[in-house]
């Protein structure tokens, strides 16, 4: 890898428009990419995301600042110099740029030509490759017009990849493609990154390929901010739908009316928005975000519980310190408060001892059941589905709990199923709340 990094932007300003019409778009931007890595640029709409890339692409001169492409200064380079610099450069658009009356093969064959770099004779051969490897190959003598808006999207990325370039810039790559194949897509830049030492830049708003990022840059106002910051932007407006700013229902109350699809879909936003918060320490201290987390796992642990038809649904987090059980939702725990259990007392600490589920079809059948929970609530424990949380590590910090089924019967292996599925998203809620407020 070259010693000097591909990308180095420095307090960069840019406008469009002249005189009253004059409007700056981005403002003391500065970034520094080495080879090899992957950033990925967030922002809203209209945040300077896509002119910030059309600049360190070559496609128009920087007007201020310093914009320095591989080696080479762009505010105030000549068209020949821009040129240069964009045959080292492979470029992704949303809408394809593709030519309509030619091939995908042709189409692809045209990025090569644009190098410079390979005989005629390679031409073809290379391009049938790459769109082999972006899962064309059956596509190969297709015009545009007679492919998919993925498939065509899947050209555009095969074009720009096919020459190796030392730097890949792609705007919103996956945004016409389903979840398998944008991972197909992301995964290959990471596959260029790594093997040639490319350097990628991806402006998108897919949160799905997040985690392929080594950096993510956050444009607001086209000022760049750090990933905390993102975060921080992100959690407040997940807290605005959560908390229902704008109608004066309880959270409670709607998820109570959500069918199981909706259910599913709010809870996996949510649990994206917590994702990406254990990379982001900073937001530790964030007490509107645990106060919104706290209410959050409550109502949905119980939303939890009436999909599974459970009489009660409950978490329990580990402190291995004092080898314990902290009982942190529960029906008879009142917010922000908890209760204590050694953890080798009890079929929730079977399960965060050995970390597998345990299921019990009659609780008083067995002598790790304490019946004290039982005389003390009023309640009659009959069975139990325990499964265990494991935090990034692979190590046991929580174990959610169902109690009865409401028709009698024993929680079959449907139940712990269904419920894995549920729990892998609270677990991710509970180990943010661990993050910031500990067992």
């Amino acid at each position: 890898m070259s010693a000097t990094p591909p990308v180095v932007v420095e307090s960069l300003d840019h406008h469009y428009g002249k005189g009253a019409l004059r409007r700056q778009i981005l403002f003391d931007v500065s970034a520094t990419i080495p080879s090899g890595e992957i950033i990925i640029v967030t922002g809203p709409s209209g945040s300077g995301k896509t002119t910030l890339l059309t600049l360190i692409g070559a496609l128009r001169a920087a007007q201020s600042g310093s914009v320095r492409i591989l080696g080479q200064e762009l505010c105030g380079a000549s068209h020949g110099a821009l040129e240069e610099v964009r045959r080292r450069i492979g470029f992704i658009f949303q809408q394809h740029n593709l030519l309509g009356a030619l091939t995908a093969t042709e189409n692809v064959e045209l990025g090569l030509r644009a190098t410079g770099r390979h005989p005629r004779s390679e031409l073809r051969r290379r391009a049938r490759e790459m769109l082999e490897a972006v899962g064309l190959a059956a596509h190969v003598d297709k015009r545009a017009h007679e492919m998919s808006g993925g498939q065509r999207q899947r050209v555009a990325i095969a074009r720009a990849l096919v020459g190796n370039p030392a730097i890949v810039l792609a705007d919103e790559p996956t945004a016409s493609l389903d979840k398998a194949s944008g991972r197909e897509v992301v995964d290959r830049m990471q596959a260029l990154a790594r093997e040639q030492g490319a350097t990628i830049l991806i402006v998108t708003h897919d949160n799905r390929i997040l985690d392929v990022a080594d950096r993510i840059l956050h444009l607001e106002d086209g000022r760049i901010s750090t990933f905390t910051e993102a975060v921080i932007a992100n959690t407040q407006h997940m807290m605005g739908l959560l908390a229902d700013s704008t109608s004066k229902e309880p959270l409670e109350d709607r998820v109570a009316q959500m069918d199981e699809a909706a259910f599913r879909r709010t809870l996996t936003e949510l649990t994206e928005q917590s994702s990406r918060f254990l990379e982001a320490t900073a937001l530790a201290r964030d007490h509107a975000h645990r106060s919104m987390l706290e209410q959050a796992l409550r109502v949905f642990t119980r939303r939890v519980g009436e999909l599974l038809d459970a009489e009660r649904a409950s978490l329990f987090l580990v402190d291995r310190a004092r080898d314990e059980l902290v009982l942190r939702v529960a029906e008879d725990v009142a917010p922000g408060e908890s209760v204590r259990i050694p953890i080798g007392s009890g079929i929730a600490g079977a399960a965060a001892i050995s970390g597998q589920p345990v299921r019990v079809a009659d609780a008083y059948q067995d002598p790790r059941f304490n019946r004290d929970v039982d005389a003390k609530t009023g309640f009659r424990t009959r069975s139990i589905l325990c499964l265990p949380l494991h935090d990034r590590s692979g190590a046991v910090f929580a174990v959610t709990q169902l109690l009865n089924r409401r028709d009698g019967r024993p929680f079959d292996a449907g139940d712990e199923r269904r419920y894995a599925d549920f729990a892998a998203s609270l677990g991710v809620l509970l180990e943010s709340l661990v993050e910031m407020t500990g067992p």
